[in-house]
């Protein structure tokens, strides 16, 4: 299983993508009606799509699976009576087919299957790859964990004061879930090649006017470096890289193990503590109602 796109709406999505392409580094991928797709250089048709809609919002985050690992989601799904749709051709970059699946706080989960995968694009340094992992806000992040645990068959990585890290394959995670006041998409990370091409997005990004929010800096679970920062369109966006890969054999980390000394919020210590403007703009994106 790998976290295949995130859907969003927003006003002025028009402006929102030309800077996803021109500045952020993503791929035209097509257009559907009101909808249009942008994909990274991986292997999947589409990572983020942008509808135009009144208000921000996030209509769904997107798993993609072979045929029996997505229908075993949904079998685990129908037993344990979570809120569910039946099965049904999405159409979209990458032909998929799939369902979906109603979290605990609203959240909108989609298992697909791709039918008509793309071809993985030559690596660039100015383009993300794919989405790293998708961020929520929670008033439970347990009882999510446990949805994620007992019907997606996703593992738990880490745990620290604030936040719980789920994986659905080796890389350390792939959703986290955020202790909070409110239920929201906290961040989106967008995987680069490598170290310097964080480095360079940053510098890009300094280059269009958006300031880094948070970074740069390592952080503790999932070893990846990172850069933060509010888009013209809000809600936040990470570039990062270097995620660590983990077995079954990975202990599952406490928040005694993830304890930083005074004024410190990672393994560097060079970043300044998250801005304000920040921590407003994760909670601009609420989930729509399940379709």
């Amino acid at each position: 299983m790998r976290l295949r796109s995130v859907e969003l709406e927003m006003p002025q999505a028009d402006a929102a993508v030309k800077f996803l392409t021109e500045s952020w580094g993503l791929l035209d991928a097509g257009k559907r009606g009101a909808t249009s797709f942008l994909r990274g250089t991986g292997d999947h048709g589409y990572i983020l799509s942008a509808t135009e809609a009144a208000t921000p919002g996030i209509t769904s985050v997107t798993f993609s699976g072979s045929k029996e690992e997505v229908e075993g989601v949904a079998a685990r799904a129908k037993a344990s009576n979570v809120v569910h749709r039946p099965m049904r051709m999405f159409d979209e970059p990458g032909k998929s087919h799939g369902f979906l699946l109603q979290g605990l706080e609203g959240q909108i989960y989609r298992f697909i299957t791709e039918t008509e995968p793309v071809a993985r694009l030559p690596d660039d340094r100015n383009r993300p790859i794919q989405l790293t992992h998708s961020v929520f806000n929670t008033l439970d992040r347990e009882a999510c964990v446990s949805l994620a645990e007992k019907v997606f068959g996703f593992r738990i990585s880490d745990r620290t004061a604030a936040m719980s890290f789920v994986r659905c394959n080796q890389q350390h995670h792939a959703l986290a879930y955020v202790k909070s006041d409110a239920s929201s998409l906290n961040h989106l990370a967008f995987e680069m090649k490598d170290l310097e091409a964080v480095m360079l997005g940053i510098g890009r990004m300094r280059d269009s006017k958006v300031p880094l929010v948070w970074g740069p800096g390592r952080h503790g679970p999932g070893n990846n470096v990172f850069g933060y920062f509010v888009p013209p369109f809000g809600g936040v966006i990470e570039y990062t890289s270097e995620i660590n890969l983990v077995d079954d054999n990975y202990p599952v980390g406490s928040p005694t193990d993830w304890k930083w000394p005074p004024g410190r919020t990672d393994h560097w210590g060079v970043s300044m503590p998250n801005h304000p403007s920040g921590e407003i703009a994760e909670r601009q994106y609420l989930f729509r109602t399940m379709a």
